[in-house]
């Protein structure tokens, strides 16, 4: 009865993954969120293929490549996490070569180590294992980094749900693997296994279903200013934006030292939900630092345009501006204007 009842669950799930990663491809494809999404919901298919059907050693080559492919997911998973938190992420060549590492890492004990039994297969699972949970807690890490400064509030709750409980059960299933690595999962882990993978997907699935896509998985676009802030906001929505323009261009407070939303909020008398959504929805901002550095470089371009601070070092420029380093100031710099500093500073000389 657990074999069907196994069978059953990985056909849905797999069914069930392999639509939404169509879906997700069709819809976000041109961002790298989707693009990574779909290939994590593809990569969790053949997972579940796998525990459904419940390969015994010796695998086959075929065999040893689907569980390679599903060990890598653990990667794929950890940069999902960082570009669905991340607005800045951007894919990267090298980002391949951990996942090739998991993969051939993966492919070697299967088909060289255990077949060999070069290692204890308790060894080997060991291993892997903790190659996998180490990538589930690099992805909770960065979901937990990222939370304070996040201003989407959908996203907010989205990634509590989502990360967590896929990082619970990738979780669960290392340990399962360490447990009976050698000598293969008692029926009812298996079953139980199927069951809480198909548990969250199909929470998952619903979840996409309530949440506005282009929250998680925004196009491309640049923070509105004050002045062109959406004319339908509320009274009370227009005078709290007020307030915080002024508290940034008047006081000046990005240039204090460990500044948060909070810190802003209780200056403006206002719960902190309700100021992360103006500057989300009034002000275009997904992130509060991105919010914060850009006042900070708005005042380093006057700095570095100023003729009369001609020969103030771009390092003291950077600290006035509320900045605690020089690099963190000189890629936010590039990545808003397109320039280093220096150049920004020498292109304002010669148009002088």
């Amino acid at each position: 009865m657990l074999p069907q009842i196994n069978l059953a669950l990985g056909a849905g799930t797999t069914a069930l993954l392999v639509l939404l990663a169509a879906l997700l491809l069709r819809d976000f494809g041109a961002v790298a969120a989707g693009r990574l999404a779909a290939v994590f919901a593809l990569g969790s298919a053949v997972h579940a293929s796998i525990a459904s059907y419940g390969f015994t050693p010796p695998v086959t080559p075929w065999q040893a490549g689907l569980i390679a492919i599903s060990t890598g997911n653990v990667v794929v998973f950890w940069l999902f996490a960082r570009a669905l938190f991340d607005d800045t992420f951007e894919v990267r060549g090298w980002h391949v070569l951990p996942w090739a590492a998991v993969v051939t890492l993966s492919l070697i004990d299967c088909l060289v180590l255990v077949p060999a039994q070069t290692l204890d297969p308790q060894i080997s699972g060991v291993v892997m294992s903790a190659v996998a949970l180490s990538f589930v807690a690099l992805a909770v890490g960065q979901t937990v980094a990222s939370w304070s400064t996040d201003l989407v509030e959908d996203r907010r709750r989205f990634r509590v749900f989502v990360v967590v409980a896929t990082a619970i059960y990738a979780g669960f299933n290392a340990v399962v693997q360490l447990l009976t690595s050698g000598h293969g999962a008692p029926g009812i882990v298996a079953t139980a296994n199927a069951a809480i993978l198909a548990a969250v997907v199909i929470a998952i699935f619903y979840s996409l279903t309530r949440v506005r896509g282009e929250t998680l998985f925004p196009a491309i676009a640049l923070p509105r200013n004050a002045a062109t802030a959406s004319i339908e906001s509320s009274g009370t929505d227009r005078k709290l934006l007020d307030a915080l323009m002024r508290l940034m261009a008047d006081d000046r407070i990005y240039r204090h030292e460990g500044v948060t939303i909070g810190t802003l909020a209780t200056k403006l008398a206002v719960p902190e939900y309700k100021l992360r959504r103006l500057i989300n929805r009034e002000l275009g901002y997904r992130n509060f630092n991105v919010f914060l550095n850009n006042h900070r470089i708005e005042e380093a371009k006057a700095a570095l345009a100023d003729p009369t601070q001609a020969g103030v070092p771009v390092i003291t420029i950077a600290m006035d501006a509320g900045f605690q380093s020089l690099g963190p100031f000189n890629r936010a710099f590039k990545a808003t204007t397109g320039v280093t500093p220096t150049e920004y500073r020498r292109l304002n000389e010669a148009r002088a």
